[in-house]
């Protein structure tokens, strides 16, 4: 709803590329980061190659849903979502583990065979690493809106769970965030890291539905707050102010658009031959 809601309000010669990436519908799932680099920053493909389209034994929303590119030829991107247990959904943290890639991850899979950790190593300390190792979509620019319901009608009056037995287990004082939006403060500081400009404006919380229960606190009921409206769409207009001013992010040097053919998918396959031919005990030269 808010996505929609924002799409209307944005400058009406932009063009606005939407994602769900709630489990609904029967999509794909986001498939969790295998953490390549933990054994090199080479053995990280960019665009994660660890997955493929079309994949009917791990689909993977990333590749079906053409992420990566559809990332990289946005100037901007707005995150909207929820706050879950001190941090951002699930899906979120799936998405932003599997954007690792962008931040120095390996535009050339040829060089290293596709996954060869050995390769992968030895192209990580050559002369060329220095020139392939980039932040492979900085320049561009995001937001973060998310919101949370500070515990529904689960709390006391001290701010303590109401069904907690153990009271002193529990120190409202001591709760992780003074700003809850500090929750989403990981994916923040890798869009940071990997040269995506992040404003403080542009990073926002809102709460609603406190002391409501959670069945009285659905889409439809947020529909109707004027006050969390009002601040989203108070932050609809300071993005598409900072946006248009900033204009176009620079082109990526090693575009995400060029694995768009069968060679990603061909890679995978040769991948998936190696790793049997292994486990019977054959060469995989």
């Amino acid at each position: 709803m808010l996505a929609l809601r924002m799409e209307q309000r944005l400058p009406k010669g932009w063009r606005i590329d939407i994602e769900d990436i709630g489990n609904a519908h029967e999509k794909p799932s986001i498939q969790s980061c295998n953490s390549c680099v933990s054994s090199s920053m080479a053995l990280c493909v960019w665009p994660c190659n660890c997955y493929s389209r079309g994949d009917r034994k791990k689909p993977d929303l990333m590749w079906d849903r053409n992420l990566y590119a559809r990332l990289e030829a946005a100037d901007a991107w707005a995150f909207v979502g929820p706050v879950n247990w001190y941090g951002p959904s699930s899906n979120f943290k799936l998405m932003f583990d599997r954007m690792v890639c962008m931040n120095g991850g390996n535009p050339r899979e040829d060089l290293i065979d596709g996954k060869d950790p050995k390769k992968a190593r030895a192209l990580e300390h050559s002369p060329e690493w220095k020139d392939l190792s980039v932040n492979h979509l900085e320049g561009r620019t995001a937001g973060f809106f998310c919101y949370g319901d500070g515990g529904g009608d689960e709390l006391d009056a001290a701010g303590r769970p109401i069904v907690l037995e153990h009271k002193s287990w529990f120190d409202p004082a001591s709760e992780p965030f003074k700003d809850m939006r500090d929750a989403y403060a990981p994916l923040v500081w890798q869009c940071r890291y990997g040269g995506i400009e992040v404003p403080s404006r542009l990073w926002k919380y809102v709460e609603f539905g406190r002391g409501k229960k959670y069945s009285d606190n659905q889409a439809e009921h947020l529909a109707e707050d004027s006050r969390v409206l009002a601040k989203f769409d108070a932050w609809t207009d300071a993005f598409a102010r900072f946006v248009g001013r900033k204009g176009k992010a620079p082109p990526a040097r090693w575009p995400a658009a060029k694995h768009e053919d069968s060679t990603h998918r061909w890679d995978h396959v040769r991948r998936r031959w190696k790793t049997i031919r292994k486990a019977l005990g054959l060469s995989t030269a």
